[in-house]
């Protein structure tokens, strides 16, 4: 792919672009942190209006710990193109680690108007409520989630524990059975089983 791809780079503005945001992202999914950054620089040189391009620029000056500058080039993205999910979805992930909580519970709301079933969408916002205290709200899409994938035993796990912190030991239970059932390795939810069942 990488071979391929460098063969357009001598090619007019937008194909070099192009060309350019694929082999940023190529490299940055091989963490060549260095390389993604080149090209994801001569994308944006290339084509300023290519959300692809600066949602890379993004993600390689994310992965270097500049949160808020790389805040800015997920709206940049946003900005010429509103339905970039991908630029969105980094934002919301960007505000969380800068503790923005409401900012990123927005732009999971507004992905989730888009991308209804996403179960990382679905993630991300019970995990935010979590964080915001909330448990009654992070059962409610932590259920959303399972009914999208309903046998992941973390998921199932979390459920559990949420059940348990507010009191309810039979709703704990049933989720603690059904993640054991599906990875029955997790020292967590077996500690937790086996003092049920002592009580």
């Amino acid at each position: 792919a990488l071979e391929t791809l460098k063969m357009f780079e001598k090619k007019d503005s937008r194909v070099k672009s192009a060309a350019a945001t694929n082999l940023s992202f190529l490299y940055y999914l091989e963490n060549e942190l260095a390389q993604a950054t080149n090209y994801a620089d001569l994308a944006v040189n290339s084509d300023r209006y290519n959300p692809a391009a600066l949602t890379n620029k993004g993600n390689t000056v994310f992965a270097n710990g500049d949160y808020e500058k790389a805040a800015e080039f997920y709206k940049e993205a946003l900005r010429n193109d509103s339905s970039c999910t991908d630029a969105l979805y980094n934002l919301g992930l960007t505000y969380k680690k800068l503790n923005r909580i409401d900012e990123a519970l927005d732009c999971f709301l507004k992905l989730h108007a888009i991308l209804q079933n996403s179960a990382q969408v679905l993630h991300q916002i019970a995990s935010i409520y979590e964080i915001m205290e909330d448990p009654n709200q992070a059962i409610e899409w932590l259920l959303q989630l399972i009914s999208v994938v309903p046998t992941d035993p973390h998921v199932l796990s979390k459920l559990g524990k949420l059940y348990d912190n507010e009191g309810d030991k039979s709703q704990a239970f049933h989720y603690y059975c059904e993640s054991y059932r599906y990875f029955p390795s997790n020292i967590e939810v077996i500690e937790w089983l086996g003092a049920y069942y002592i009580d």
